[in-house]
Order: structure tokens, then C-alpha cells, then sequence
């Protein structure tokens, strides 16, 4: 499964006990799925934890039973229907409203006063109508519904209860979403989801981890091609003044420096600092090296 399924599966496990938070959880799915109106309830999904869920959590809720469910055949999509206008307007009265009044497309705040309610009703809201990337190759989770006053008004219920979301409007449908990995992390935690969450945390470590190592491997890399391409041009140095016979009429300390070069075309500096007899700093035998690499240029 992807990691969005995994999401809604570890949320279809939430026990469903109080009604109020089934309600809550109900608003959200009917808010954020395809049909809510008052002639017609349409949910389609293609997860099967959310397929199983949603006949028990509508009973809890409202008492009543689906008029047309899924076929059973697993994988695709899952479509449930109510038809009945019974049904529909007994639906519309729990949230305070009646199915003839266009006010049911608003989130009714009255309905969710308890933040146990509140996070209900996201989780509804993603099951029905949410989903997040694969936390190893991006961070993203966003909330899609057709309703437009539903997202500012679902964004207004977010900041109430501490989080911060993007909005942006596509093709008429209104989305929130996250892009920060801790913000991603708390939302699925919130409604009910920390195992998911935990993975997305788990991922982030693993992805610093290995740009650090990215980081330290090409600065480690960098460092050896500068000290390879100064070790060339001092051996090259130390060469030509001896060719020239120069090296012999250099300073014991500067003959002797060039010598250990010679003889350790490979090491660093401060490894020819060490074994220099007696040993000095590096920032000495960076200076003998300059010098030498200077005498030569001008001969």
C-alpha cells in the first residue's frame, strides 16, 4: 500500500464509541467527499479500511444504513450511496441545519466544540478527501473538497487548534496543505494517526543523516583534490630546483622540507609537519612549501 493508504488504514482503526465524535467524523467525510446534498450523498474511495468504516460510522452517527454499497469487489473505487431524501434531510438536522438551506455547505462550529470533535472532523476530512506523499521522496499532505467556504472555514478551524496551512484554489475545488515534515508529523498525530507520523519523523532522520554524509563526503573529497593538486605543484617545484641544482643552495630547513616532500608525495601537510625532524606546524610547512613553489617560478 502507499503511504497515504497506510495513513487512512491506521485511522479506520480509531475505535468509533462516542456519537458525538462520530458525527464530527461524519461532517468531515461528507464536507471533503464527492456528493453532499440535499438530493444526493455520493462517497467514493478506493480504500478498503475506509470502505469498511463508514457503514459502522454512519450508523453511529445518524442511525442510518447506506442505500447503495460497494460491490465487494476488492481494489478500485468503492461507491456509496444515499438516495433517500428521508435519510438525507435526518443527515442535514444533525448538523444543525436543514437540507433545504445552502448553509450546510459551511462548517457548522457549533457541531464541534470539543477539540476531541474538532480532530474528528480533519480526520473525516482526510479520509474522504486527504492525502500525503511518500515521506522518503517529499513532504506534502493536503486536504481537497469542492466546496470553497468549506476550506477558509476548515483553515480557520486549523488555526484554531494550533496549525498553520497553506490555501490555494485549483480548478474550483479549495486545498489546504502542509509542506513542512513537523507539521505533517503533528496533523497525522492530532487526528489519530501516530505511527504514520512517527514514519514520516523516522524519514527526515534517515534523509538529514544521508545529506550530511552527502555533505561530509564531497567537502572530504574537495579537501584531497586540493591537497593532490598542491602536492603536484610542490613535487614539480622541488624538481626543477633540482634540476637547476638551486636545491642544494637552498637553507638546511627549506633542502630538508623539500626532501620529506619528495620522498611522501602523498601526505598532507600536517602529516609532513609530524614527521619533519624536529616536528613544526603545519602552518611552518605551509610556509616552506610556499617558498619553494616561489624560488621556482623563478628560475
Amino acid at each position: 500500500m502507499s503511504f497515504s493508504s497506510n495513513c487512512k488504514a491506521e485511522l479506520c482503526r480509531i475505535p468509533i464509541t462516542r456519537r458525538s465524535a462520530a458525527v464530527a467524523e461524519s461532517y468531515g467525510v461528507l464536507l471533503y467527499c464527492n456528493t453532499f446534498s440535499p438530493h444526493l450523498i455520493r462517497i467514493v474511495t478506493e480504500s478498503e479500511d475506509f470502505t469498511a468504516r463508514l457503514p459502522r460510522l454512519f450508523k453511529k452517527a445518524f442511525g442510518v444504513e447506506f442505500d447503495t454499497l460497494p460491490d465487494g469487489a476488492s481494489g478500485g473505487k468503492q461507491i456509496f450511496l444515499i438516495e433517500s431524501q428521508e435519510k438525507i434531510a435526518h443527515i442535514f438536522s444533525a448538523f444543525g441545519v436543514s437540507a433545504k438551506s445552502s448553509v450546510a455547505l459551511h462548517v457548522n462550529f457549533g457541531v464541534l466544540e470539543e477539540d476531541a470533535d474538532r480532530f474528528a472532523f480533519l480526520r473525516g476530512a482526510f479520509l474522504a478527501g486527504g492525502s500525503v506523499t511518500d515521506p522518503t521522496k517529499r513532504y506534502h499532505l493536503e486536504l481537497i473538497t469542492s466546496h470553497h467556504k468549506v476550506s477558509l472555514e476548515a483553515c480557520a478551524l486549523l488555526l484554531d487548534v494550533g496549525f498553520y496551512p497553506k490555501a490555494l484554489s485549483r480548478g474550483g475545488s479549495g486545498i489546504l496543505y502542509f509542506k513542512q515534515s513537523d507539521s505533517i508529523a503533528d496533523f497525522l498525530t492530532a487526528i489519530g494517526a501516530p505511527v504514520c507520523a512517527m514514519g514520516i519523523l523516522q524519514a527526515k532522520v534517515e534523509k538529514d543523516m544521508r545529506n550530511e554524509v552527502n555533505r561530509r563526503c564531497n567537502c572530504e573529497t574537495a579537501n584531497l583534490t586540493k591537497v593532490v593538486d598542491a602536492s603536484i605543484e610542490q613535487v614539480a617545484a622541488i624538481r626543477k630546483l633540482k634540476k637547476t641544482g638551486q636545491l642544494q643552495q637552498l637553507p638546511e630547513k627549506l633542502r630538508r622540507t623539500a626532501e620529506l616532500r619528495l620522498k611522501n608525495p602523498e601526505a598532507t601537510l600536517a602529516e609532513l609537519a609530524e614527521q619533519s625532524d624536529p616536528p613544526v606546524s603545519k602552518s611552518a610547512m605551509n610556509h616552506r612549501m610556499r617558498k619553494l613553489v616561489e624560488l621556482a617560478g623563478t628560475q
